[in-house]
């Protein structure tokens, strides 16, 4: 059995041990003992900040340039329409499931299979670092974001997220604004001509009617959702304020500053607060060599919708990884065994075409 096919049936296992391993965003410690035991297992030193797991490449040299190999091995819970033990890694029909199964355990030990077939070799072009982030569905202060401090300076990275092996080459930010709309508190049985909940429908259909000039190629739209609405807490008294929350899916074409600048001079409300201003929109040039890479592979560049760790990477990143996104989050969770081995087999030769 040569190499690749040795690594790809090890990850595989590692796939397992990860999904029956509870690991919600911020308790990922017991999943970070598995990847752990696996980098040793190849004979590979490794470093852990809280629950991150990160390497570089035996002959790391500070001269060249460094790619980053990045991603999560926290999931979300799983939700009440599972027919399957969410954490019993089943086998049928070629499909593995469980929770994290494709979202993105698939991705990370594909990229960790790949980041150890080319970890001994000498004479690379660029550096490989990879890590093995915590938290990153919930966004939280504990995962990628906090390694770029840690780990080399990064020039480019590789974002595993399923993609369908497809190269998503931009995707949208993400900013949530806490909006409010207010008026004069009373009683219901008597007349208010400055009723709150009534003075928000002036600002619903805003943001239902409002377009951003700006239309990417690769994103689209900007996208504008009012996803909340919240007021009063009896029958019989008009509440002094509404809350709305509006959830902005950004493209490359503006920054998230701007937009929250854009909302705050013409939104129709009397105060309006982004929750966070630091998931933003990321790209990489269709003339990057990596996209090349994959594009004479017969692989298709793509924009996407959704928020990755990209979001808080400042160099240019692809979303590049096996399964399909649609599963994400869904009940009974998978990904097919010949998508990993197909993963494995893409990332190793994209890589070769730059290293």
């Amino acid at each position: 059995m040569n190499l690749q096919n040795q690594l790809t049936v090890s990850a595989i296992e590692l796939l397992k041990n990860l999904i029956s391993t509870p690991s919600f965003s911020g308790e990922e410690q017991n999943t970070a003992l598995f990847i752990e035991r696996w980098l040793a297992d190849q004979d590979i030193k490794y470093q852990r900040r809280q629950n991150n797991i990160w390497s570089v490449n035996k002959d790391f040299d500070a001269t060249k340039p460094t790619v980053l190999l990045n991603s999560h091995h926290d999931t979300v819970q799983p939700n009440k329409a599972y027919t399957k033990d969410p954490f019993d890694p089943v086998l049928v029909d070629g499909k593995l499931y469980g929770l994290g199964s494709n979202d993105a355990g698939g991705c990370l030990v594909s990229l960790l299979a790949s980041f150890a077939y080319f970890y001994h070799q000498d004479d690379l072009a660029y550096n490989l670092v990879i890590v093995a982030s915590a938290e990153e569905e919930s966004s939280g202060p504990n995962g990628l974001n906090s390694m770029l401090e840690v780990i080399p300076p990064i020039d480019v990275a590789i974002v595993g997220e399923p993609t369908q092996m497809q190269l998503a080459v931009a995707e949208k930010g993400l900013v949530v604004f806490d909006v409010y709309v207010e008026g004069t508190p009373g009683h219901a049985a008597h007349p208010n001509d400055n009723h709150a909940i009534y003075n928000s429908i002036a600002l619903q259909e805003w943001l239902r009617d409002y377009k951003f000039e700006r239309i990417s190629d690769q994103l689209g739209e900007v996208k504008m959702t009012l996803t909340q609405i919240n007021a009063g807490v009896q029958h019989n008294a008009i509440p002094s304020e509404v809350h709305l929350v509006v959830d902005v899916r950004v493209n490359d074409l503006y920054s998230n500053q701007e937009i929250a600048e854009l909302l705050k001079t013409e939104a129709p409300c009397d105060r309006i607060k982004a929750r966070s201003l630091r998931l933003n929109s990321s790209s990489i040039p269709v003339s990057h060599e990596l996209v090349q890479a994959g594009l004479a592979l017969g692989r298709e560049t793509y924009g996407s919708p959704t928020l990755s760790d990209q979001a808080c990477l400042t160099v240019p990143s692809l979303k590049l990884g096996p399964g399909d996104s649609t599963r994400s989050h869904s009940a009974d969770e998978f990904i097919y065994l010949s998508e990993i081995e197909e993963g494995i087999d893409l990332y190793i030769k994209i890589l070769q075409q730059i290293l």
